[in-house]
């Protein structure tokens, strides 16, 4: 069983519930070492003094902040320890936000909050079923291992998650970074047409057990393969990029792709089934903003792209109520 890499209080209001953090995600990238071509010699690094050539102990190094003139402040690990953030303990709650307004460029990495013990259960599990019901996020400020986070925590499958976040600070302007902003190109209706029909035709609901490393499963492949002595075999090379000329063509027949193919699988008919299964809910304040975006879509809808959920689940009911008049 994992252990808690971070132990303290997570407070909103006046609530204080004691918790442990654990890592949501964990890391299968395949790890090589470094040998010098031609030799079994492993390659490694070490801290060495530029000046002497000498190694130098770790408990001897200290940390240097570089100034405009080229020389250095040192500063020691202790006295970063001693100033703020300091040693919190604690994850404040500052403010409630949509979870959709949150873009998905500041997320950072995710963890799983438990309650420290099972008498803070109820508390726990209150923030938990209020969260889901408001699709709400805590925005809240912790300190860990010596560094500050803001971070976003959810309601997620039954437990709370804890999303760290970048600081604005840390989103790099895409106008400094790019050599050149692409500039919007004028494209025609009946491409932005068939554009749409491609993309209602690759719809399907998020499963993401269906995704895996398929470049691990071939780097381990080829280590097999050079381990037994056979021959790697390349695999081809990408396709050739899309033509402006070509454009209309290639997405006129990747639609027609989709639908041979969801005839010859029965796809398209087993996710219409599944579609119509779904029983009409009779509490639209019980769902996400997906959920109420997906019924809008099925509703043709329009402007549902940039409204908001309340927005969503007003024009949702008023567009469900004829249909419920006519089928009774």
């Amino acid at each position: 069983m994992a252990r808690p890499i971070w132990s303290g209080a997570l407070n909103f209001g006046l609530v204080t519930v004691p918790v442990e953090l654990y890592s949501a995600t964990e890391d299968h990238t395949i790890h090589f070492r470094q040998f010098e071509r031609g030799t079994s010699d492993r390659i490694r690094y070490r801290r060495v003094n530029e000046r002497t050539g000498k190694e130098v102990p770790y408990e001897d190094i200290v940390k240097g902040y570089e100034l405009d003139s080229g020389d250095y402040v040192l500063v020691e690990r202790e006295e970063l320890e001693q100033i703020a953030p300091g040693r919190s303990r604690t994850i404040d709650i500052e403010a409630f936000v949509d979870l959709d307004e949150i873009d998905p460029i500041y997320f950072q990495k995710s963890y799983w909050l438990a309650p420290a013990k099972e008498e803070f259960n109820r508390a726990y599990s209150l923030l938990i079923e209020a969260m889901a019901k408001t699709n709400r996020a805590g925005v809240a400020t912790f300190v860990m291992r010596g560094k500050e986070y803001v971070a976003a925590v959810r309601s997620g499958g039954g437990v709370l998650a804890l999303d760290t976040l970048h600081f604005a600070a840390d989103i790099r302007d895409p106008a400094k970074e790019l050599r050149k902003l692409p500039e919007r190109a004028q494209v025609r209706g009946k491409e932005v047409d068939m554009a749409i029909s491609l993309i209602e035709s690759m719809s399907e609901d998020w499963q993401p057990e269906e995704y895996r490393d398929t470049y691990t499963e071939r780097v381990l492949k080829l280590i097999e393969d050079k381990k037994a002595g056979r021959t790697v075999t390349a695999e081809s090379e990408p396709p050739e990029p899309t033509t402006v000329v070509d454009l209309f063509d290639a997405l006129s027949r990747s639609v027609r792709g989709r639908k041979t193919g969801e005839r010859e699988r029965g796809g398209g008919r087993k996710r219409q089934e599944k579609r119509q299964a779904k029983p009409e809910p009779t509490d639209f304040g019980d769902m996400t903003k997906a959920e109420l975006e997906a019924m809008a879509r099925d509703l043709e809808i329009k402007g549902r792209s940039k409204m908001t959920r309340g927005e969503l689940e007003k024009a949702v009911k008023s567009a469900s109520r004829p249909r419920r008049k006519q089928a009774s």
